[in-house]
């Protein structure tokens, strides 16, 4: 099982998503999205797992949020996620990734257990 993070080391959800996977035995691959964003095809791809609309996955207390005027309605999925990738600190974090096909935010953190217990469930011994 190949396994990546997006994460944010000073976001406890994403530090309590990373310790979670690492207790179930998992050592994902770790990108601290805010000094290496994904670039915009990444992103929708990430939206897609997620099955989430650009808004679901932002930050919308974020000051940048506000002064970029993302509430604006007329804008389109590309220019949403254009101002993700500028900005990641916009990026709602941690997002779990596995095997490239399957995804979850780590808000809760359970989510991503979640996630793996459904693509591999644990047999009862």
């Amino acid at each position: 099982m190949h396994v990546v993070i997006y994460h944010n080391p000073r976001c406890s959800k994403s530090r309590e998503t990373l310790a979670l996977l690492r207790e179930q035995g998992i050592q994902p691959d770790v990108i601290e999205y805010l000094d290496n964003p994904p670039d915009a095809a990444t992103l929708g791809r990430l939206l897609t797992l997620l099955q989430l609309e650009p808004r679901q996955l932002m930050r919308q207390k974020e000051d940048d949020y506000a002064a970029l005027n993302l509430a604006d309605p007329a804008l389109d999925r590309a220019g949403l996620i254009a101002a993700m990738v500028a900005h990641p600190r916009l990026i709602e974090r941690p997002i779990v990734v596995v095997d490239d096909a399957h995804a979850a935010l780590g808000r809760p953190p359970e989510n991503v257990l979640a996630l793996l217990n459904a693509i591999q469930p644990k047999h009862a011994g």
